[in-house]
C-alpha cells in the first residue's frame, strides 16, 4: 500500500499551513504554533520563504495540499483527475467529490478514525463491511445508498471503542449518516462543494495540468 512516507509535520511545513494529519496532535502539540518553525523545511527554507512565488509555484503548492490533505499519490491523482474532466458539471467541485466519497476518507468522516491515515489503516485491516461485503481497498469509490458497518470481529477492537466514546463529540457532514448506538454510517448523496470543508482552491489545481 504506497503512500507518502515523509514526515507529516514536514509537510504540514511545506504547506505553511495545518493539515491535520496527526489527527488530535496537529491541536494539541503542532511544530506550526512554534515560531521557529514558521518558514518551509530544508537547508533554503527561510530564502524560499521570502522569495515571491510565481504562478506556477502557487498552482503546484495548491495541488500538492490536496494530494497530502486526501494522501494520494501523484499517480492515482492524476486518475482522479482525468476522471473528474469526463464528468458533467466542474471539472475542481467532481474532483474533490470523488477525494471525500473514498472509503477510507468516509470512515475518517463517519469519525471511525482521528485521521485519514488511520482510517486507511483500519480499511487496509478488513475493520468495515459495505453493503454487507467485507471491503480492505481505502481508495474503494462509495456511492448514495452505501452502508458501511464495523465487521462483527472487530467491535472489540481499541480504534472502534474509541470511536464509540467520541462518537457524539464529532460533526456529521450533511452528506452523510451515522447511528451512534449500531456504529453504522451511510452516504446519503454526493457532497456539494459548500459541504466539503478542505481549505484549498481546486481550479489552481485544474490550471496545473491544463498548462
Amino acid at each position: 500500500m504506497a503512500n507518502n512516507s515523509d514526515p507529516r509535520c514536514r509537510q504540514c511545513r511545506r504547506e505553511g499551513m495545518k493539515l491535520f494529519l496527526k489527527g488530535n496532535k496537529c491541536v494539541a502539540n503542532c511544530t506550526l504554533d512554534k515560531e521557529r518553525r514558521q518558514t518551509p523545511p530544508g537547508q533554503h527554507g527561510s530564502d524560499a520563504a521570502r522569495r515571491k512565488m510565481t504562478e506556477y509555484g502557487v498552482q503546484l503548492r495548491e495541488k500538492q495540499k490536496i494530494r497530502r490533505i486526501y494522501r494520494v499519490l501523484e499517480g492515482p491523482f492524476r486518475r482522479y483527475l482525468h476522471e473528474a474532466e469526463r464528468r458533467r458539471g466542474v471539472t475542481g467541485e467532481s474532483l474533490l467529490q470523488l477525494l471525500e466519497t473514498r472509503f477510507d476518507n468516509v470512515v475518517y468522516r463517519l469519525g471511525f478514525a482521528v485521521s485519514r491515515s488511520q482510517a486507511r489503516q483500519l480499511v487496509s485491516h478488513r475493520h468495515f463491511v459495505v453493503n454487507g461485503v467485507r471491503v480492505n481497498i481505502p481508495s474503494y469509490q462509495l456511492k448514495p445508498g452505501d452502508v458501511i458497518t464495523v465487521h462483527e470481529t472487530m467491535l472489540k477492537s481499541k480504534p472502534i471503542q474509541e470511536a464509540r466514546q467520541r462518537a457524539h463529540t464529532r460533526s456529521l457532514p450533511d452528506w452523510l449518516q451515522f447511528d451512534h448506538q449500531a456504529l453504522t454510517g451511510q452516504v446519503v448523496s454526493i457532497p456539494t462543494r459548500d459541504q466539503i470543508d478542505v481549505p484549498v482552491e481546486e481550479q489552481l489545481v485544474i490550471e496545473f495540468y491544463s498548462r
